[in-house]
């Protein structure tokens, strides 16, 4: 498909110059030939941008996905209903939908649950943003951690996405929203995982791709937290041939964007790999990349937390409390190191996506030394009385963070704990 759709855009024989068409005989020939045909390849995207709304439609239609009417997405959204909204970001609000044959008569899709993404004619985004992600979710890249694109709206001044519905939500959610439970040590080392997974598979492509707004709020998770990238309307075409950079407007999120990006506005596989140390530390500490209701230096995640990250007997200072100290030293101390290497201020000395994956996923397995978690067991009273408030006995102290054993014990009629029995044969 892909390759069908570059040679929709490739000069015809009689546009291009006579000494194009011949066989370099001396290797600058071959070297400046090569350049040319990557040029050719890389602007294909930036062809697509240029075409008109019914061209466009055309090219879209060989490309597998479903296109979509307003009527159709009004009627499984409950019509655009507020109750039906998941979510809502610089593209514009997310609602929650269901196709099926009585929505789609005839067109072939399963019945499922769907996200669909609106975009907002006065946000800060638009097309050009629509477009990317047409054309990489859904005509160029394809892969288990990205999430899927299962068609388009292109209808008058309408521009909607329709993506498969991600049942956990976004990282963010899970990591600084959820008040009520906490990610455990062996869910956010899959999560981190299959992000890695999913940025290697892009800086690895045929042509490579540059994610540039790697962020936590971009990473959603399915029902078993396996962790796909979302969100490519800032993603750019890397550097390919000779190139080492792409130059380009600075654009992404504050504290995850790599500074020399941010200075230079030179782009590269390598600033996605900050990012990425980023979300890592996230993941470890449970902080924010940035939090101005934190004192000074701790603002700042990175400039707080990065002293510690090469120390494993001082890194439980960073460590998400809300582990409650569940979680394999071992395992974390590597994966602090991970995100050290990740954030190096030059960017050669970052890893690549591909070593990030190796080096993360053997902690997967890493759980000997993970402690016990806590074991609440609570005692039912032998008689019929009024259950009085539990008395709570921590057993053991594994942790200095108190973490241990507890027993939930009733208490008495008169509001005591049960007493033990005198007899020491009992």
């Amino acid at each position: 498909m892909r390759a069908l759709l570059f040679s929709c855009f490739a000069p015809r024989a009689d546009d291009s110059p006579e000494q194009d068409s011949k066989t370099p005989t001396t290797p600058a020939a071959a070297t400046t030939t090569k350049k040319k045909s990557v040029r050719r390849l890389r602007s294909a995207t930036g062809r697509l941008r240029s075409l008109s709304l019914d061209d466009l439609s055309r090219t879209l239609a060989s490309s597998g996905l479903h296109a979509f009417t307003v009527s159709e997405l009004r009627a499984a959204t409950r019509g655009f209903s507020g109750s039906s909204v998941i979510g809502e970001g610089g593209f514009g609000p997310v609602y929650k939908g269901f196709i099926d044959d009585r929505i789609l008569p005839g067109s072939g899709l399963e019945p499922q649950q769907v996200a669909v993404k609106c975009l907002d004619a006065e946000g800060p985004q638009g097309h050009r943003e629509w477009l990317a992600e047409v054309v990489y979710l859904g005509m160029q890249l394809r892969h288990p951690h990205l999430v899927k694109l299962v068609g388009y709206c292109c209808q008058d001044h309408h521009r909607i996405l329709v993506y498969e519905y991600m049942a956990r939500g976004s990282l963010e959610h899970h990591l600084f929203k959820n008040l009520l439970s906490s990610l455990p040590w062996a869910t956010r080392l899959k999560i981190a995982v299959g992000a890695a997974k999913g940025l290697a598979f892009l800086h690895e492509a045929e042509t490579p791709v540059i994610y540039r707004d790697f962020k936590a709020s971009n990473i959603l998770l399915e029902s078993d937290y396996t962790a796909k990238l979302s969100d490519f309307g800032l993603a750019k075409e890397g550097p390919q041939g000779d190139d080492t950079h792409v130059s380009t407007r600075v654009m992404g999120t504050h504290g995850y964007a790599a500074p020399e990006y941010i200075l230079t506005g030179h782009l590269t596989s390598r600033s996605d790999v900050y990012s990425y140390g980023v979300v890592l530390l996230e993941l470890l500490t449970g902080r924010q990349s940035v939090d101005r209701r934190r004192r000074g230096r701790e603002q700042n995640l990175v400039d707080w937390a990065r002293p510690y990250l090469r120390r494993p007997d001082k890194l439980h200072r960073v460590m998400d409390p809300g582990l409650e100290g569940s979680y394999s030293d071992s395992a974390a101390a590597k994966a602090a190191m991970v995100a050290y290497t990740c954030l190096h201020s030059v960017p050669k000395s970052r890893p690549r996506m591909r070593e990030v994956v190796e080096l993360l996923e053997p902690l997967l397995e890493m759980r000997g030394d993970v402690p016990a978690g806590t074991f609440v067991y609570t005692a039912q009273p032998s008689v019929k009385k009024v259950q009085a408030p539990a008395v709570v006995v921590v057993v053991g102290d594994d942790k200095a963070d108190g973490g241990g054993d507890r027993c939930v014990l009733p208490r008495g009629a008169g509001g005591e704990p049960p007493r033990q029995s005198r007899d020491r044969g009992a």
